[in-house]
């Protein structure tokens, strides 16, 4: 996901996805230690993906950023 596409989204759209990858990276590193993971560059996306969330997350916490109006 871009940068972009994440300023879109609203607080809980935004902490969804952040539990969605923080299961995903859960499962890529269980496949990893399984020897089952055939695309190892997968965990550094989720990895970073998971630090563009929290990083948004903690603007709009802190009041740089205003949070977006739910629907």
């Amino acid at each position: 996901m871009k940068k972009n596409e994440l300023n879109e989204l609203s607080m809980t759209e935004l902490e969804t996805r952040l539990t969605d990858n923080l299961d995903a990276l859960q499962n890529l590193r269980f496949q990893k230690a399984l020897q089952q993971l055939e695309h190892p560059l997968q965990i550094r996306h989720v990895r970073r993906e998971i630090a563009q969330i929290k990083t948004v997350l903690a603007e709009y916490k802190s009041g740089r950023r205003q949070p977006k109006e739910e629907e």
